[in-house]
């Protein structure tokens, strides 16, 4: 579909991109890779057309659409959310315009047999088709349907894209890439300014995209999941792996170590060939050997490594000072900005060594909250910070804070104490602040320079409470895997908000979900907690069920086993009976197995025994019983065992009717054993039309 060939990209005497070739093919998923400045979104923007390369070109059908999101863009500040998303429907409008013109003149002509009358007739039809294949009919609720998806609510579809911050811009303009439906998709850093709802719903949404996609991005999990293949940018050539991100990262280590024994093999090559032409340069009877070594050096194609900085991967902060037990408590706190309720009546504690995750849809109140701890806001209730508590905030604006007239380094150097000290340069190196970098005034860095340079800060002071509200959004995987290792190993307390679950993933102990104006605690790191709202999902669109439709087969087990669980007798007389009636169809030995216990007047083999017929006799449908029944088949077991208990000759009698049954299961074994694979075949069958349900309304929402 498009072929890269021979690029290369010169900045001076600067190689960026060095004769770079690739194909991209229909429904292509390519993730491209390589540390800040290796030249990714350069080679983006020549891919879609709006640079043009130093030599070299690409190639690309005439019809070729392409929809390409850069890191920054511009919006319309004259128009609503809605009406700025509604462009991406440029071709749709243009149609609507043409069909009311031809068909008023049409209305207006009265020549029915001439052939401009038909030709215009013809033009109508063609406007038509043409209206309804582009979905012409719906594109306003597509529309609303994928603001929805990437974190609009419907109060905000009419709201002016001048109030906007960078973030919800960069959603209106993904909004309305994703609309076009261009044939190729170039995604830079598309997940900054999303939470993690709206991650997954992009997710999905790539995932069954028709056409191609190619994306930069630093969140490892999204990679995984929308990619398919990895193009890496090294010292400007490109390194093509046919596999997801982590497992490029496998490959890419094994690459290194050949590719680092093959460079100290040529060196040591290079040096014996030199160690020669010195030794024998003035010999005239080795002077055509050296002549020829000479020329064999200068033709050498030497093998190049990227130098990767290992020196600061064990990166520490500073030791935490000793707080109180309780680090936060917030008791029934509210916050409202005008009219607009954020947070209404919360409570939560967080005490001292916890490392917990503030999560949930942008807009619920998270940074707010975090303001509240730190004193910055107003509010109802009460947030009382802990004994000697202090607190590190790492603020979204951070990088507006810094002083922008000292360097880097006089920037990490004021505020060092200590040891650490005489490892500012390893630190700094770790955030890609390399060589003369740390010379820079800080009033030249990039956005993401200056966040990088306020998270060093972070590292030097002692702090026993680091607040940091998205810290991740300017990091590369690298300096995240850093970041990430330096808070696993922090002694105090930490309280994160961000959307990337790999950096969470091992990090957190405990998840605070924001959503509609209150906080639900959720024990355990945020895997546990991503499994749990996809569960929570799933009930909830069963519960929307219309009333008198039949019920899903996981909604049916899940009502059984919530039945089951609310009669504990009800239970336990479930259990023998599955336990029993199972076996029993295969012939029965567990029915005359469970009479023994009833003979030596055991009342939990009694119960058994009892169950397990009753089971036997369903032809193995206990696995349908209803709480009730359950509990029903329970108490009979109960009372017939007291029964026995006080009359003595009633063991050898269970024990005869135990015999009984056990006799006449082998006859029903087989009838039972079809019942059971038909019941198994029948719920099989209901998982999966649930699961095919789930996922076509998860695509609708």
């Amino acid at each position: 579909m498009v072929s890269v060939n021979n690029v290369s990209v010169l900045f001076g005497s600067f190689i960026l991109l060095d004769e770079v070739s690739f194909l991209i093919t229909r429904q292509e998923r390519i993730g491209l890779t390589g540390r800040n400045g290796a030249g990714k979104s350069t080679l983006m923007k020549i891919i879609a057309g709006l640079q043009d390369p130093t030599s070299g070109s690409v190639e690309r059908p005439r019809d070729l659409t392409v929809g390409y999101l850069e890191q920054q863009m511009t919006v319309s500040d004259t128009t609503t959310v809605m009406e700025e998303t509604l462009t991406a429907f440029a071709e749709i409008k243009a149609l609507e315009q043409e069909i009311a013109d031809v068909t008023r003149e049409i209305a207006e002509r009265t020549d029915y047999e001439s052939e401009s009358y038909h030709n215009l007739c013809d033009r109508l039809h063609s406007a038509g088709e043409r209206h309804q294949l582009l979905g012409g009919s719906d594109y306003t609720a597509l529309a609303g349907q994928t603001l929805a998806g990437l974190g609009f609510s419907p109060d905000e579809f009419n709201r002016p894209t001048r109030e906007l911050s960078g973030g919800w811009r960069m959603r209106v303009e993904l909004a309305k890439i994703l609309l076009r439906k261009p044939d190729l998709i170039l995604l830079d850093e598309p997940t900054n300014h999303l939470d993690i709802e709206s991650i997954m719903w992009l997710e999905g949404f790539l995932e069954t995209y028709p056409g191609a996609v190619i994306l930069v991005s630093h969140d490892r999990t999204f990679l995984d999941n929308v990619t398919r293949r990895t193009v890496e940018i090294s010292l400007g050539k490109i390194y093509d792996y046919r596999v997801p991100y982590t497992q490029y990262t496998v490959l890419r280590r094994e690459r290194r170590e050949q590719q680092t024994a093959a460079w100290r093999n040529q060196q040591k090559m290079i040096e014996d060939t030199e160690k020669f032409i010195e030794r024998f340069r003035y010999k005239p009877t080795k002077a055509v050997q050296v002549q020829s070594k000479i020329k064999q050096l200068k033709k050498l194609d030497r093998i190049e490594i990227e130098d990767e900085d290992t020196s600061a991967m064990n990166i520490r902060f500073s030791p935490a000072p000793r707080s109180g037990t309780v680090v936060v408590e917030v008791a029934e706190a509210s916050k409202r900005y005008g009219s607009h309720l954020v947070l209404d009546r919360i409570s939560l504690k967080i005490e001292r060594g916890e490392k917990v995750a503030f999560v949930g849809r942008n807009g619920e109140g998270k940074t707010t909250l975090a303001r509240m701890v730190l004193g910055q806001v107003d509010h109802d209730g009460t947030v009382k910070k802990g004994h000697n508590v202090t607190i590190g905030y790492f603020a979204q604006n951070q990088d507006e804070l810094l002083n922008d007239e000292l360097t880097v380094f006089e920037t990490v150097d004021r505020i060092a104490r200590g040891d650490i000290r005489t490892r500012l340069r390893d630190i700094l190196g770790a955030f890609l602040f390399h060589g003369d970098d740390i010379d820079k005034k800080v009033k030249v860095l990039s956005g993401g320079e200056r966040s990088r340079l306020a998270i060093v800060q972070l590292l030097l002071e002692p702090y026993n409470l680091l607040l940091l509200d998205e810290p991740t959004n300017h990091l590369d995987i690298r300096s995240k895997e850093i970041l990430k290792q330096a808070l696993i190993k922090f002694d105090g307390t930490l309280i994160v908000v961000s959307h990337d679950r790999d950096f969470l993933d091992g990090l957190v102990n405990k998840v605070y979900e924001f959503r509609n104006r209150k906080i639900r605690t959720h024990l355990g790191g945020i895997a546990e907690f991503l499994r749990s709202r996809k569960i929570e999902s799933l009930r909830e669109l069963e519960m929307r069920s219309a009333p008198g439709v039949k019920k899903s087969g996981a909604a049916a087990r899940a009502e059984a086993k919530a039945g089951a669980a609310g009669s504990k007798p009800g239970l336990a007389g479930g259990k023998a009976g599955a336990a029993i009636s199972k076996p029993g169809a295969t012939g029965g030995k567990p029915g005359a197995t469970g009479g023994k216990p009833g003979a030596a007047g055991s009342k939990p083999g009694l119960a058994g025994g009892k169950a397990g017929a009753a089971g036997g006799r369903a032809g193995g449908g206990s696995r349908k019983v209803s709480g009730g029944d359950e509990a029903g088949v329970g108490a009979a077991s109960r009372g017939a065992a007291d029964r026995r208990a006080q009359d003595p000759g009633a063991g050898s009698r269970a024990t005869a009717g135990s015999r009984k049954d056990s006799e006449s299961a082998p006859a029903a074994g087989s009838a039972a054993g079809d019942s059971s694979r038909q019941s198994s075949k029948m719920l099989y069958l209901e998982k999966k039309e649930t699961e095919r349900v789930y996922r076509r309304l998860q695509r609708e929402t």
